[in-house]
């Protein structure tokens, strides 16, 4: 008569081999190396650092706050989300802006021709659920 436990064990066997690929049939993934200048790179600003960092215009005055980062798939640049208005969260409308349209002077993000009511023109932005 034969071991039901060494039977259990072969059936185990049988069904792995089956259910995982070998190694022969995983595909690797590659990837391209790319220099990166440490040292321009090291004079950027974190994302954990701008996110939350008021936005002000040429006069100065703060004109919104960064709520948030958005790099799309297809395009790979990042786009500012932008609460303008409202009080403690209230009545706050989100808006995109590009990245790029910002000019960081002093360490401060301004969009220097920006003012509260030409961002609050904008299109509002929802995220999605």
């Amino acid at each position: 008569m034969t071991n039901p436990i060494k039977m259990m064990l072969g059936a185990a066997l049988v069904a792995s081999a089956l259910t995982f690929p070998s190694a022969a049939q995983v595909t690797p993934q590659t990837f391209a190396k790319t220099n990166v200048d440490q040292t321009a790179l090291s004079t950027g600003y974190r994302t954990s650092k701008v996110v939350g960092s008021p936005v002000m215009n040429k006069a100065g005055e703060t004109i919104g706050t960064i709520d948030d980062l958005i790099v799309t798939p297809n395009d790979k640049v990042p786009f500012a989300i932008l609460s303008v208005g409202g009080f403690l969260g209230m009545a706050t409308k989100y808006v995109v802006v590009p990245y790029s349209d910002f000019v960081i002077r002093d360490k401060k993000m301004t969009l220097p021709e920006a003012t509260k009511d030409t961002l609050k023109a904008l299109p509002e932005f929802e995220y999605s659920k």
